[in-house]
């Protein structure tokens, strides 16, 4: 998300739109065309597009979706997964299968992100304050508070998967009793810096296809620590909690 939040922000920032489509039902007439953007920024898994005139074009990928930047002056495909086109004299950002698409007042972006916890890679990153987030519910599972937005935000499946297995803990783990937790959500900060000027995530320091992750979509293959078959299970009540990867000698159980 930083990284898409940085193409568009280099692609629209500091430009008049020439060009606004909304291709969802609520804003089908919404017009943004004369108006300049001023920034793009991400907020956890959210992408906040300010323009002037007071506005936030608000947008989530979800699992889905993605953006696509290419210079203005190529043809806009008719696509049904396109949900929004923005665009200048020199660039296009074409937003497909997004999640959410909203425009809200700049002065109430708390509506739609003022829940999220401090940003790994934002400028309120207060890891004193994730660490407390984290343990106000000591009992709940470690794989399942890392995931949670709303006590840091920037953790998706991959690097919830990564960072257990790095750390040594078992994903089922009530976070209270994790040592060190303060350790954990440095790493995570550490990860997602090496991680964001690039698509993709490598948390082996190995960038070559297929040698990429520790655990992660690795299920039923041996660990590459021990040689122990790695595990796969569903974690978490809500659709977010997807599938946990973690290997049962590194990570083991109390």
């Amino acid at each position: 998300m930083w990284h898409a939040a940085k193409r568009l922000h280099e692609a629209l920032a500091g430009r008049a739109l020439t060009r606004s489509d909304f291709r969802v039902p609520r804003y089908a007439t919404m017009n943004l065309a004369g108006r300049q953007v001023t920034e793009s920024l991400s907020r956890g898994k959210h992408l906040l597009t300010r323009v002037e005139g007071g506005l936030t074009v608000h947008t989530h990928l979800k699992m889905e979706g993605r953006w696509q930047v290419r210079p203005a002056r190529g043809r806009v495909p008719s696509d049904h997964r396109i949900r929004l086109v923005l665009a200048n004299e020199a660039w296009q950002a074409v937003g497909y299968q997004l999640g959410v698409v909203e425009v809200l007042p700049t002065g109430q972006e708390a509506q739609a992100v003022g829940h999220l916890g401090p940003d790994l890679l934002g400028p309120d990153w207060d890891p004193a304050e994730a660490v407390r987030r984290l343990l106000a519910d000591p009992r709940r599972p470690a794989g399942e508070a890392l995931l949670d937005q709303r006590n840091l935000a920037g953790i998706g499946n991959v690097y919830k998967s990564e960072l257990l297995f790095l750390r040594g803990v078992w994903p089922w783990r009530p976070i209270g009793e994790v040592t060190d937790p303060a350790a954990v959500v440095d790493l995570a900060r550490r990860l997602l810096e090496a991680n964001k000027n690039r698509i993709g995530h490598v948390t082996t320091g190995l960038p070559q296809r297929g040698q990429e992750n520790w655990v992660y979509g690795r299920g039923g293959r041996a660990c590459r620590r021990c040689g122990t078959l790695i595990q796969r299970a569903s974690q978490g009540a809500d659709p977010e909690g997807r599938v946990t990867y973690w290997c049962p000698h590194c990570q083991p159980a109390p």
